[in-house]
């Protein structure tokens, strides 16, 4: 697939290091030839000095043979240009752009993104995006990652095992076997770094990150299961001074369990812009790793940090401060995998990846399957597709084991009369079965042949 990246920014980075793990002809456009000599370097990708928005440069790349074109650049109107320009002058089929600021987001121009006025396949808000990834991990009790299917009727959602209980001592068909009034599915177990499907033998053990598929209604319950206490959300620390933050502060305000909310920030500019557009959420101005500034927001009686400035390095030492205070929960933003060896050592720091956050908006867009979601989980490891069997299948009739699934790929759940169906290899698909299913990176073409039809 021939795909044309506009930008090299971190909104661009982060959707090139995802999309460079496949076998993709990717471009990458920018104005700053500095910024294509840093990611060449890093990806197997065509740099291009240029300008997305021009024609004279997508000519040169061999537009009219692109298969997708991302607009990602820091420009809204450069962005939505380009994809204006990819549709008349060159006939590119797929056109994501994204944009940022709220007046070309708002409800009300809606209509804007069309064939006849601005032919946009797919707006990408990356900062919204991570704000409701944030959001969804703060509704559950100690999560990790929280994914929503089927409306919001099934998660799929994970966690750290760091309490010892005597549910170890139950080999997961024994689990089971124990909770047939919750129906769930142990989906995935992250252990030492290595990421498997759990056999029916397998025990789960202390240290590990355990990923259940589950009915939404049934998840406080399974948490009890597993011996995983509330997080307490009382007291909100939220460190750099940006959209993410703002999108953050602005949900958060309305929960009324929180009595604390504040957001810390360099910048003078961003913290008078949060101070006038924020009703309850106490915005300080200060150097962010400053002894004082943290004595001033009270960090040592805060349960939770979340740490979304633009430096990877600040917010995994902004984390580290927060639990050397004694914070307990902590979340990181890292745009690059260049951490991958700290962020693994950081006690229970969560980490917020922006290329699998970015991605998951895109994926459905670009997969050659009619999705009704997809996401990438954790760091990429693996990606989760939902769609519907409609009437025009093959595969209606089939069995799980007959559709011959690639090695690392699973059909983990099936939403039938709005029931969730825990599948094995002999259960029968009907029409109208939603599927949820586990796609392993090097399964997806195949695992695209199988379910296109």
């Amino acid at each position: 697939m021939k795909i044309i990246v506009g930008g090299a920014g971190n909104v661009g980075r982060s959707i090139i290091s995802y999309l460079s793990r496949a076998n993709h002809d990717i471009i990458v456009l920018d104005t700053d030839q500095s910024r294509l000599d840093e990611i060449s370097k890093e990806f197997d990708i065509q740099p291009v000095l240029g300008s997305v928005s021009r024609p004279d440069i997508l000519e040169k790349v061999g537009a009219d043979t692109a298969d997708i074109l991302i607009a990602a650049t820091n420009n809204d109107e450069v962005n939505l240009v380009a994809c204006q320009v990819a549709y008349t002058l060159f006939h590119i089929k797929k056109k994501i752009a994204r944009i940022d600021s709220e007046y070309f987001l708002s409800p009300l121009w809606n209509t804007l993104y069309n064939e006849k006025s601005l032919p946009v396949d797919l707006v990408i808000s990356p900062d919204q995006e991570i704000a409701n990834h944030i959001l969804s991990i703060l509704s559950i009790a100690n999560a990790k990652e929280v994914y929503s299917f089927s409306n919001n009727h099934f998660v799929l959602f994970s966690f750290q095992c760091t309490n010892d209980t005597t549910i170890y001592q139950l080999s997961i068909s024994e689990l089971y076997k124990n909770f047939t009034d919750v129906p769930f599915n142990v989906v995935q177990i992250i252990r030492d770094g290595i990421n498997f499907f759990p056999k029916e033998a397998e025990h789960i053990s202390k240290g590990d990150d355990v990923y259940i598929l589950a009915e939404k209604e049934n998840v406080s319950q399974i948490l009890r299961i597993f011996n995983i206490p509330p997080r307490s959300n009382d007291s909100i620390v939220i460190f750099g001074g940006n959209a993410i933050s703002y999108d953050i502060a602005r949900h958060l305000e309305d929960d009324e369990n929180i009595s604390s909310l504040k957001i810390i920030t360099s910048h003078l500019n961003a913290a008078q812009r949060l101070s006038e557009a924020l009703n309850k959420t106490v915005v300080i101005h200060g150097e962010m790793m400053s002894d004082v500034i943290l004595n001033d927001a009270n960090l040592s009686q805060t349960d939770m940090t979340i740490s979304v400035t633009e430096q990877d390095k600040d917010n995994l030492l902004l984390s580290l401060l927060s639990q050397h205070n004694g914070v307990t929960s902590t979340i990181s933003l890292v745009n690059s995998r260049i951490y991958d060896n700290l962020t693994d050592h950081i006690g229970s720091n969560i980490i917020v990846d922006r290329s699998t956050v970015t991605i998951s908006k895109i994926l459905r867009d670009i997969r050659e399957v009619n999705l009704i979601s997809a996401y990438s989980l954790g760091r990429g490891f693996a990606e989760v597709w939902e769609f519907k069997l409609k009437k025009d299948t093959i595969l209606e009739g089939k069995t799980v084991e007959s559709l011959n699934l690639p090695e690392k790929c699973k059909v983990i759940g099936i939403e039938r009369n709005k029931q969730l169906i825990i599948a094995n290899d002999k259960t029968t698909l009907q029409l109208d079965d939603i599927l949820i299913v586990l796609v392993h990176p090097n399964g997806i073409k195949k695992t695209e042949n199988i379910f296109k039809n």
